[in-house]
């Protein structure tokens, strides 16, 4: 990895010299052609920037080209940002991946890795995360440990979606659309008032059948498991929000931003598929039709028959900002978020009532953050503090058949069992669904206890709890002893207050217990609905050190060394004692990553880029674990991360530009005999390999104007677990991509159609979950082709 670290750092300084020559012999010309003009203005250092004058690696991605290139979910973003990974197997479930390193778990006795900002709130906590995008101003995506800037849980970094303020007059737009799979889309605004009062309110609604058909309950399927419940399809969408922002500016000198804002889903099931369970019929493979349904055993404690989620955010947020005197600037931001989610989920992938699994989970946070700006001909310089507050439960009931259930696990302590119901004529284990689709396991309780019953419903539940404090104070200071250099330094110093909280019910099992086996299906100890809570405190200075150099007006060439860290973790369950059950208490140390990175951005006269390369390395570095359905939080000794990012746009002509990304990440548990079976792993989610290109052309024709948005993305393979194993991959593929249409009436009015994955690639996003933890992984497909036609109006 060294090797590869040297190659990509001279390729990088290469690529620097090589372009600081090209800016030297750019004239001041090109700079008054207004070549500048379409650059971004960022607030990645809390204040307004050019991209090329911040000393981090960031990538912004505006509203408009978005819409350009037609994309409106954070998934599909993040395929045109390099070195950024979403995975959206669930609006309940995403996955945030910056240079490797993934922030998903939904434990409310865990820290977040990757902040999500909104609107200047940090919204991390995973299962409260997932926004909605429309009617935006732009994405921001800082790479790198950004504790200084953006708080603790931004260990990698930090995604900052800003929503369109209002402004001073009247407009308004409305944009629809509608395609295979019935995808129904409609969002738009309206913007109105004056220099002192304007308001805006933003809505979209995004509706799409399932694209894995789901047999269960059909009528004309036999089944004798699915109690005649008709699920939906899976793979679908169903989500609603709306956002009211107000802007008081009473003055110069004070701004006031008030953003109110609802996101909801109704998403039908998740397809979990299997590839040890087929559905009725025998169809097996990834990516055919699907037999999945929260069983009639599993309605009292899921809460639901159907498989779906249903889950509401509300959010608002306070900003004001005065300039108190030339060179000082007060701004204050507060927040306030709730979440409520219930997700039905048959973690099983097949036709037997085996494991019918829900989340209930639910949170609020408040969050107050005051910081005083200062800003000098030879410095500029920032002085803050942060508190931050959060509790959330996440409670998991689990429901199933007990038969069923001893008769389809491959645990080793049912080998009596397995032994009994295969002298009955009973298969076992992964083949208690056979070939064809049918459940031989669904005899097993009455083979089981002789007759004496049929079915024996079993429910237990799992409940974890998190409330989280942290205090902070922060200073940034930027030394400007000439023009063409800056030299910052910062650090944030927090106190932490993490409390944990666990709880489960889980009776014995009736045909375990006829059997002189006192314990639950899951053998896991039982804490009869008894919370036990445990506290700790924790402290960290995390510091970062940046260098700016200005190769010319339009390019510059950076350095940065910084620290991050994820919050230590209370881990709190249960175990059994010679006197019970009680508290089993494990601290899991933080993890802390040291980022080094160098890098290149700017413009020269129709192209304008960036290239970084980067050298992370961690200590404690947290993953997580599933066995039996009970996840733990296990600490690597080490592991390390080495890539290189690149991204650019070159303006052919007035009318057509082409853009590009690359990056290349090498990253994983480090080769330590201490790291055990994870040793040398790669990171799960993140291919070695990722790429984008596209081209934007807007040509008039008569009075209208064509534009077209022709786009490829790349991913090279990916691991979805740890360890590695080849079952739990899928190898790297290409997504080809397309929206063209016609503008008229100076682009008020537009006509279109779009297609997404035009060339039907199958591909999974994810695997293992749920089900592999009980010996039994599962599949999740990606999208197919999408295609459709769109409409559009603004005034």
């Amino acid at each position: 990895m060294t090797r590869i670290f040297t190659r990509l750092a001279l390729a990088t300084l290469a690529t620097t010299c090589s372009t600081a020559a090209l800016a030297q012999a750019s004239t001041q010309a090109d700079v008054q052609t207004g070549t500048l003009n379409d650059e971004i203005v960022v607030t990645a250092q809390k204040r307004e920037q050019r991209i090329a004058d911040v000393p981090v690696t960031v990538t912004a991605v505006t509203g408009a080209r978005m819409a350009a290139i037609g994309v409106n979910s954070l998934t599909e973003v993040a395929a045109y940002i390099p070195g950024l990974q979403i995975q959206e197997q669930s609006a309940n479930n995403p996955g945030f991946v910056i240079r490797g390193i993934t922030s998903d778990n939904g434990s409310s006795q865990q820290g977040a890795r990757v902040t999500l900002y909104y609107n200047g709130i940090d919204i991390s906590r995973s299962r409260g995360a997932y926004q909605d995008l429309y009617d935006l101003e732009r994405i921001e995506v800082v790479k790198g440990p950004q504790a200084t800037l953006f708080g603790t849980a931004a260990a990698v970094g930090a995604i900052s979606v800003i929503s369109a303020k209002p402004q001073a007059g009247v407009s308004g737009a409305i944009n629809g659309s509608y395609g295979n799979f019935n995808r129904t889309q409609v969002s738009g605004f309206l913007n109105a008032g004056n220099d002192v009062l304007a308001g805006r309110i933003a809505f979209a609604y995004k509706y799409r059948d399932g694209y894995v058909r789901n047999i269960a309950g059909d009528a004309n399927v036999p089944n004798q498991n699915q109690g005649g419940v008709d699920q939906d399809d899976l793979n679908g969408q169903d989500q609603r929000g709306v956002r009211g922002s107000l802007r008081f500016t009473p003055n110069d000198s004070i701004t006031a931003d008030l953003v109110l804002t609802y996101d909801g889903q109704r998403n039908p099931g998740t397809a979990f598929k299997t590839r040890a369970h087929a559905p009725t019929g025998g169809q097996t493979g990834d990516y055919g039709y699907a037999e999945l349904s929260g069983s009639p055993y599993s309605a009292a404690v899921l809460g639901a028959r159907k498989l779906g989620l249903d889950r509401n955010v509300y959010d608002a947020n306070l900003t004001i900002t005065a300039d108190l005197s030339r060179g000082i600037t007060f701004t204050t931001v507060n927040g306030y978020r709730r979440f409520d989610a219930l997700e039905i989920f048959d973690a099983d992938g097949g036709p037997a009532a085996y494991l019918e699994f829900a989340e209930d989970a639910k949170g609020d946070q408040w969050s107050h953050e005051s910081r005083f700006a200062f800003e000098g001909p030879k410095y500029r310089a920032s002085v803050g503090w942060n508190a931050f507050f959060e509790n959330g439960f996440q409670r998991v009931p689990f429901a199933t058949e007990e038969g069923t259930y001893l008769a389809c696990s491959v645990a080793a302590g049912y080998a009596p069992i397995r032994t009994a119901l295969n002298g009955a004529g009973i298969p076992t284990g992964t083949g208690c669904v056979t070939a064809n689709g049918t459940i031989p396991a669904t005899r097993a309780t009455s083979i089981l206890t002789g007759g004496r019953a049929t079915a024996i419903p079993y429910a237990a539940e799992f409940t974890n709890y998190g409330r989280n404090n942290t205090y902070s104070v922060f200073a940034d200071a930027t030394y400007i002893p000439v023009p063409a250099l800056e030299l910052t330094a910062g650090a944030r110093i927090l106190i932490e207050d993490r409390q944990s909280g666990y709880s489960s019910i889980q009776p014995n099992s009736v045909i375990l217990a006829a059997a002189n086996i006192q314990t639950s299906l899951l053998g896991t100890a039982n804490t009869n609905g008894n919370k036990f809570v445990a506290e700790k405190s924790f402290t960290a200075i995390l510091p970062r050190f940046n260098a700016l150099v200005k190769l010319g007006d339009a390019v510059n060439v950076y350095g940065t060394i910084s620290k991050g860290r994820r919050s230590p973790v209370v881990q709190l369950a249960a175990q059994r004692t010679a006197f019970g059950v009680g508290p089993n208490l494990q601290i899991i140390p933080e993890e802390k990553v040291w980022n080094y990175e160098g890098g290149i951005k700017g413009q020269m006269g129709p192209f304008s880029g960036a290239a970084s390369v980067f050298y992370q390395t961690y200590d404690g570095f947290q993953f997580s674990v599933t066995n039996n359905g009970v996840t733990t939080v296990r600490s690597a000794d080490s592991a390390n991360s080495v890539g290189v990012e690149l991204e650019g746009n070159l303006k052919l002509a007035s009318y057509l530009s082409v853009f590009g990304t690359f990056a290349y990440i090498d990253g994983g548990i480090g080769d330590d005999v201490a790291n055990g079976p994870y040793a040398g792993n790669q990171f799960r989610l993140q291919p070695k390999t990722t790429a984008s290109a596209g081209a934007i052309l807007r040509a008039p024709i008569g009075g209208a104007t064509l534009y077209a948005t022709p786009s490829v993305t790349y991913k090279s393979k990916v691991f979805f677990e740890l360890p590695n194993t080849e079952a739990i991959s899928q190898q790297g593929y290409t997504l080809v991509n397309l929206r063209a249409g016609l503008e008229f009436a100076q682009g008020r009015y537009s006509v279109g159609g779009f297609v997404r994955n035009a060339t039907n690639k199958r591909y999974l996003i994810d695997a293992g979950n749920t089900g592999g933890g009980f010996g039994i992984p599962t599949y999740i497909a990606g999208e197919p082709r999408f295609y459709g036609v769109e409409l559009g109006a603004k005034f």
